[in-house]
């Protein structure tokens, strides 16, 4: 979700940059938040992050920078995964630790098999309903506003995706919880309807994103360990931290393109590659290794550029 850039003031000398930060982020502060802190410390011109994590929510927020944004959409879309753990017994406003208690429910005798089962019935092609305490919008407005205002909010349902759900630990009334689910999935719903399947009602107590792909085992930075590096050797020292736009179409098949047809797919012209499987949709790679343009491969093995990229030599960054 790109943003638009600040203005340029007496104090922040913003700059060009490009790449994507994989941010471990902080309890307490909303996606928006961590994406201009993070964008104060680099003086990056252009930002945006791939999708809002809970202010409540730890760990990875890919950040996206100067023609990364490009493609903040597409890891918006991606498969991801949760570390959650859950308290039987007391349902909230927010469906989390946040919120508001609601109701207090006893909580029966469960063994582990009854929880897998709750479990298993949330799993697959799901209907859910997001929370009204969530970024959504209706109207052009998000749902929390509303809900904070004292209206009467109602999520619409919706189907998403959840290829894991399972049962990692339990203590008392607190199960620990393993997520990898889809685009727009709630966690908190997940965990709300889990605790009406058994019967006590149920909210998110701790919630941490460990990866998102295509960034399966991704080195995550702090903001403390940002900030001590641009104290130490300036802003110029948290650069080799950005992955290369081009580690962001991981998960797309790669076309090598040469010279000619780069330069054809970055004037929005058809080309071809030799080699190019088709059809669908592919990133396109000139000989220098940078990435030309996210191409739509037909099964003749044209080549139809729909996002173009400025040209640029590669980021010295980390390998995903």
């Amino acid at each position: 979700m790109p943003e638009q850039p600040d203005r340029p003031n007496r104090t922040t000398a913003w700059r060009e940059v490009s790449g994507i930060l994989l941010l471990d982020k902080p309890a307490g502060l909303s996606s928006n938040a961590a994406l201009q802190q993070a964008r104060r410390l680099l003086r990056a011109e252009k930002g945006g992050h791939t999708g809002s994590l809970d202010p409540l929510a730890t760990g990875l927020l890919p950040l996206c920078f100067g023609e990364a944004t490009k493609i903040a959409g597409l890891l918006l879309g991606s498969r991801k995964a949760y570390e959650a753990q859950a308290r039987l017994g007391i349902t909230t406003t927010t469906d989390d630790a946040d919120g508001d208690v609601l109701e207090r429910r006893a909580v029966p005798a469960l063994d582990d098999d009854t929880v897998r089962a709750a479990l298993a019935g949330l799993t697959g092609r799901i209907v859910q309903v997001p929370p009204v305490y969530s970024a959504l919008k209706q109207g052009g407005e998000p749902l929390y506003r509303r809900a904070r205002r004292g209206e009467d909010v109602t999520a619409a349902p919706r189907e998403v995706e959840v290829h894991r759900l399972d049962l990692s630990g339990r203590s008392g009334d607190r199960l620990d919880l393993h997520v990898e689910c889809g685009s727009g999935t709630y966690v908190r719903s997940l965990v709300r309807d889990l605790g009406e399947r058994l019967g006590c009602g149920a909210h998110v107590t701790v919630l941490r994103r460990t990866w998102v792909e295509p960034f399966r085992q991704p080195r995550m930075f702090t903001f403390e360990a940002l900030a001590a590096l641009a104290e130490d050797g300036g802003t110029a020292a948290l650069d080799p931290l950005l992955l290369p736009l081009e580690a962001g179409l991981a998960a797309y098949p790669r076309v090598d393109v040469d010279a000619a047809a780069a330069a054809r797919l970055r004037q929005g012209q058809p080309a071809r590659a030799a080699g190019a499987a088709g059809p669908g949709a592919a990133a396109a790679i000139d000989p220098q290794g940078r990435a030309v343009a996210l191409v739509e491969v037909s099964t003749d093995g044209r080549l139809r550029a729909v996002r173009g990229f400025r040209q640029a030599d590669p980021a010295p960054g980390l390998a995903p």
